[in-house]
């Protein structure tokens, strides 16, 4: 069967969040009926998504290629269960939370001796320098850092990389509610490193 065409990643760019994920999705749905062009649109329409994602949850910079990779392949693999009731973003984020608790799992049964970098380092590695506002990025994360592994990942998923509460919740595996909450707390906490920040350079101006 011949699949519908679909978008370029170019036109995918240029689209809203939701417009965007609905042509994921159909690449995710045409790739599980054997479209090999709808895999590589797939892959590379998410893989920053992914990057950043897991460059949160991990605490080794080093793992982060091979768990996104880890994480394509597991997607790839499971394709023919993917039935679009979510978007394809969405599911693909909670299988790479699943392959970092994985590796936690498995790093746990077999500890090995490494020289672990703060995760700042692998989120920086993962958005490329040059863009717009990325100091001002980098200082975000540096914020980020100080709140609860929780909170952070409520806070990543909603605001960096733009899920709905409830497809964040599904990837978190918990109420909206929740997810609300910790959003909430997490701009709070933000808002006040942010204030006590500025101070100092309030009061030297």
């Amino acid at each position: 069967m011949i699949a519908p065409a679909l978008p370029s990643t170019t036109h995918h760019r240029a689209l809203g969040r939701s417009e965007a994920d609905a042509s994921v999705t159909a690449w995710a749905l045409a790739a599980r009926n054997g479209d090999s062009h709808a895999v590589e649109l797939f892959v590379r329409a998410l893989h920053r998504d992914v990057l950043r994602y897991v460059s949160h949850l991990c605490g080794d910079p080093q793992a982060v290629d091979d768990l996104a990779q880890d994480t394509f392949l597991r997607a790839l693999g499971s394709l023919h269960r993917f039935e679009g009731r979510s978007s394809a973003r969405s599911w693909l984020l909670s299988i790479a939370r699943r392959a970092v608790i994985d590796s936690y799992r498995h790093a746990a049964a077999r500890p090995r001796a490494a020289e672990v970098v703060d995760w700042q380092t692998a989120v920086e590695r993962a958005q490329p320098p040059g863009l717009p506002g990325f100091e001002e990025g980098v200082a975000l994360l540096e914020l980020l850092a100080s709140l609860p592994d929780e909170r952070r990942e409520a806070f990543v998923l909603t605001q960096l990389l733009g899920l709905p509460y409830a497809e964040a919740a599904r990837v978190s595996g918990c109420p909206v509610g929740t997810v609300r909450s910790r959003v909430a707390r997490a701009r709070a906490a933000l808002a006040e490193l942010i204030a006590m920040a500025d101070a100092p350079a309030a009061v030297a101006a």
